[in-house]
């Protein structure tokens, strides 16, 4: 029964993204485009519209609008109408589906700094993740980072302005020779993150902004 309701709420979300005018026309550019695609011109008006909690995702080569399908504990289903999906804990994308090379799983050795809240982050910081990509079978990767505490920012979304902290997180990737840098915008009262730019995998990267940050579970 339980599966039965998970399918309905999936089948309910994609008919309500391919009808929205916000929705459609833009999420299927996630599909691997190879030309850029037009920045999407989205309004406050546009995003209150649609009854979801919806995140602009951009990569290199294209641009779209993401439901939240739905929330089981800390896990966020995050799903566009071509079927790309996005699982995110505590602002940070632990699995993709639909957009390769996919990130395929995450599992923190021991206590996730993303849990506790990146504003309580200290400067320097360390951790260690495990990641799996869902390319030649790459399971088990050991992903170093370093957090960085940088100054106040103004961010500005669906023309609001946003005074956030930005963490700044230096990953690196020994098994593949990757190292990238991944930046996070955070409220400095409960740690929401609101912003952020992340590299999936070496060859997957993504800007992730939070258009309906009201709808969000505040730490």
């Amino acid at each position: 029964m339980k599966t039965l309701r998970n399918r309905s709420c999936l089948v309910a979300c994609l008919l309500l993204c391919g009808c929205s005018p916000l929705m459609q026309g833009s999420i299927d550019t996630l599909k691997a485009a190879v030309d850029i695609t037009e920045p999407l011109q989205l309004t406050a008006a546009d995003v209150a519209a649609v009854p979801y909690a919806q995140i602009l995702v951009t990569t290199p080569s294209s641009e779209g609008v993401m439901a939240k399908l739905r929330q089981q504990g800390d896990l966020q289903f995050w799903v566009a109408s071509g079927k790309q999906v996005l699982l995110m804990r505590d602002g940070l994308v632990v699995r993709s589906v639909g957009l390769e090379p996919s990130l395929d799983g995450t599992r923190f050795d021991g206590d996730s700094p993303f849990k506790r809240g990146l504003q309580r982050i200290t400067d320097g910081e360390t951790s260690t993740r495990w990641i799996d990509i869902y390319k030649g079978e790459q399971v088990g990767l050991a992903l170093n980072s370093r957090f960085r505490r940088k100054g106040l920012e103004t961010v500005t979304i669906l023309g609001q302005p946003h005074v956030l902290q930005r963490i700044d997180e230096a990953i690196e990737i020994p098994a593949l020779g990757f190292s990238a840098t991944n930046r996070f915008w955070v409220r400095p009262d409960n740690g929401l993150v609101l912003q952020s730019e992340q590299h999936l995998t070496p060859e997957l990267a993504l800007k992730i902004v939070h258009l309906r940050p009201d709808w969000e579970t505040a730490r």
